[in-house]
């Protein structure tokens, strides 16, 4: 976080993809954002977009050499790297990742990823074979490892015809998510922050369980933006496909019972907790040890008993002493009606509800649209990204969190 009133500066590293053609929309994006940038290319990188075009959109000189001595003499490498409040690589290209995960200083971008303090935001552009690769995916890892945040990549048609991850994501969400992790303020700092994400898993025979279309993205959101806020977090996490941020505790649970364990077990020691899983709410009543075979049915219909799982938000809110508690409902009719009424009953300080019947929000998207409904009041959140929603969260979470006498 910036202590003083400057504009962010950020560096943008620039590497030889071909999504590097992308480059001055995404200077224009942080600009907008109130960022002063530094354009850096690799020699490759200068092969698709050109130095004119960047200096055009950055109204900064690009810098391309290690061995310029003429910006060396107006600001050497060392220098430009204590300058920056950020460094951004995008595109970073599997060699790039490679070097950079190994140590190796070669050109001028790789020097000033050693010799910057700031932190470090890459977003992958690959073929997606590429991206799969043990080898990306060993550098990506020590990259994460070493406190990198991994911007993508997203799924996708590429350039060369495959189709898979492996593209760069947008520039604007580039833009949107560095600038928000840079420019934070840290209203959660000193708190410990447990949130729970994605589906939770039910066993009826070793291939088939119940299940739901929660993606965990919502979750996983939050608790990076409460990460942003300062918080220290713990994120209990479903079965999903999705990266743990950069200085997040995670644990991967499967099942209903699971996460309740996971949840109750670190309850005790947080000061907030929020539930964004879509928890199932009900299990098999048998749970056979081999798969079920049609010829073992009596009849074409197939039926299956079930009974409740426990209920995790209700048996944290429930009890005395407990964190402040934030619930998450998804619904698909009168959600403000059942969601005022789900408060109420479950003794939860909030609750954030998102009617799921809308296809452009909630399961399955990149945005949603919420509502925050508190003792005091309610918060209406419109459609944007799922990451905006948790940073707006994370806000009036905390100012609730010091209001109740908490913070």
């Amino acid at each position: 976080m910036q202590t003083d009133n400057h504009a962010s500066r950020i560096l943008l590293g620039i590497s030889g993809g071909i999504a590097a053609y992308k480059a001055p929309l995404l200077v224009r994006n942080l600009r907008t954002r109130g960022a002063d940038v530094v354009p850096v290319l690799t020699q490759n990188a200068s092969r698709f977009v050109t130095e004119t075009a960047l200096q055009a959109v950055a109204d900064n000189r690009p810098r391309t050499e290690l061995w310029d001595a003429e910006a060396e003499a107006a600001m050497g490498h060392i220098e430009l790297a204590r300058w920056a409040d950020a460094v951004v690589i995008a595109p970073a290209t599997a060699n790039l990742i490679a070097r950079l995960a190994n140590g190796i200083a070669d050109d001028l971008l790789t020097t000033l990823y050693l010799a910057t303090t700031a932190p470090v935001f890459i977003a992958p552009a690959m073929n997606v074979k590429m991206w799969e690769h043990a080898a990306t995916q060993r550098n990506i890892q020590r990259l994460r490892d070493d406190g990198v945040t991994v911007l993508g990549p997203a799924h996708g048609e590429q350039a060369c015809g495959e189709f898979g991850p492996g593209r760069m994501i947008e520039p604007q969400e580039i833009a949107e998510a560095v600038t928000a992790a840079i420019g934070t303020p840290r209203v959660l700092d000193g708190t410990r922050v447990l949130i729970t994400a994605g589906p939770t898993r039910e066993f009826l025979d070793p291939v088939r369980f119940i299940s739901n279309r929660s993606s965990g993205r919502q979750g996983f959101a939050l608790a990076e933006a409460a990460r942003n806020a300062g918080a220290e977090v713990t994120l209990v996490a479903g079965p999903v496909h999705l990266s743990t941020p950069t200085g997040i505790e995670r644990i991967d649970v499967v099942s209903a019972r699971e996460m309740k364990d996971a949840v109750t077990e670190r309850a005790p020691d947080a000061d907030i907790f929020v539930s964004v899983a879509a928890v199932a709410d009900y299990r098999p009543h048998t749970v056979h040890d081999q798969k079920l075979k049609k010829s073992q049915q009596q009849s074409g219909d197939f039926r299956v008993a079930l009974k409740e799982n426990e209920d995790i938000v209700g048996s944290i809110a429930g009890v005395e002493p407990r964190p402040f508690v934030v619930g998450f409902a998804a619904e698909t009719e009168n959600p403000l009606e059942y969601a005022r009424e789900k408060r109420r009953r479950k003794c939860m300080d909030a609750i954030v509800v998102n009617d799921v019947s809308d296809a452009a929000i909630g399961f399955d998207s990149s945005d949603n649209a919420v509502t925050l409904i508190h003792a005091g009041g309610e918060v209406g959140l419109p459609k944007m990204p799922k990451g905006a929603i948790a940073r707006r969260l994370v806000d009036e979470i905390a100012t609730l969190y010091a209001s109740a006498g908490r913070g």
